[in-house]
């Protein structure tokens, strides 16, 4: 698991980054380099944390960084710690997935990894463990991904290759069989949380030349979203988009800026199905002004037919 360009990622020399060092009044592991409370910014993402908390885990990249102990490669281990980066508001700066990132904090924080319900991502987490250090939190992922592809006890082929096996595979017991006594110590708590999403849409639409019967039907500028944030994420996964969401950080609150990235209205409703959510309500608004004049600066018959609706989804 080695790190070296991945120190380069997140920090630079003190003589030529030009950004601010962390030199906080605060006591600790740190020996006062750091705060007790650390603000930072992940790939964008903001968070909020301990310094107990980001240096549980001593051996960790994380560990290394906040305990002053941090040396990447080309760097003398005599020589005074390289700045942690900051951005322009004063955050400590990595240059990691901002999304992810919460699961490696928790990991920090419980010593147990919760991923929520059709979670599709456990190769690029296992890609953060590596960049982390965090040995126990990969381990931990590995057995996951092995035990819930192993549910129930199976037996395997008798041409299965060592190559060909799963990384977490030597848990199985001598007679090729899943040991019943280490799958549930294995499992990760995967939790069906309950809860609503609405889908809307402002869209339009799209007619020939002069109001010919060449119509184009449903015209869409952009799907919206609102709901429990950790709910649309679980969702939606990476066609989500949170540009214009202002706080990005805790994935318990809720959020009416988010939109899709896609403007397939059915992609959506195949996400929100596969997901388990039914929908339960829905209302739109009628194409009233179909009959009056065009505005002055509105160069498109399109803007007659403008109309909003909204689809009500439920999780139980």
């Amino acid at each position: 698991m080695a790190t070296g360009n991945g120190g380069n990622a997140i920090a630079g020399s003190a003589a030529g980054s030009g950004l601010n060092t962390s030199s906080s009044s605060s006591g600790g592991a740190a020996g006062g380099l750091f705060p007790s409370i650390v603000e930072l910014n992940v790939g964008g993402v903001h968070y909020t944390t301990t310094l107990s908390t980001l240096t549980k885990d001593p051996d960790s990249l994380l560990g290394q960084m906040f305990s002053g102990r941090w040396r990447p490669g080309g760097v003398s281990p005599a020589g005074p710690p390289p700045p942690v980066l900051r951005d322009s508001k004063g955050k400590y700066f990595i240059d990691r997935d901002g999304v992810l990132f919460r699961y490696t904090l928790d990991f920090l924080r419980n010593q147990k990894l919760t991923l929520p319900e059709n979670f599709h991502e456990c190769e690029r987490l296992k890609q953060e463990a590596d960049y982390f250090q965090m040995a126990e939190m990969k381990s931990t992922l590995l057995a996951t991904t092995s035990g819930l592809n192993s549910s129930s006890a199976r037996l395997l082929p008798a041409s299965s290759s060592p190559d060909a096996l799963n990384p977490a595979d030597d848990l199985l017991a001598g007679d090729g069989i899943v040991s019943p006594t280490i799958v549930p110590e294995l499992a990760v708590v995967l939790p069906r949380s309950s809860g609503y999403i609405t889908v809307g849409y402002r869209g339009t639409f799209a007619f020939g030349r002069d109001g010919l019967a060449d119509v184009k039907f449903r015209k869409l500028s952009r799907i919206l979203v609102c709901g429990r944030v950790a709910l649309c994420r679980e969702v939606f996964g990476e066609t989500l988009n949170e540009s214009r969401d202002p706080d990005r950080g805790a994935s318990d609150r809720y959020s009416c800026r988010f939109f899709l990235k896609h403007t397939f209205l059915e992609q959506a409703f195949d996400m929100l199905q596969e997901a388990g959510f039914h929908c339960v309500a829905s209302c739109g608004s009628g194409t009233a002004s179909a009959g009056t004049d065009i505005k002055p600066g509105m160069d498109s018959e399109e803007n007659r037919w403008n109309h909003y609706n909204e689809f009500v989804f439920v999780r139980r």
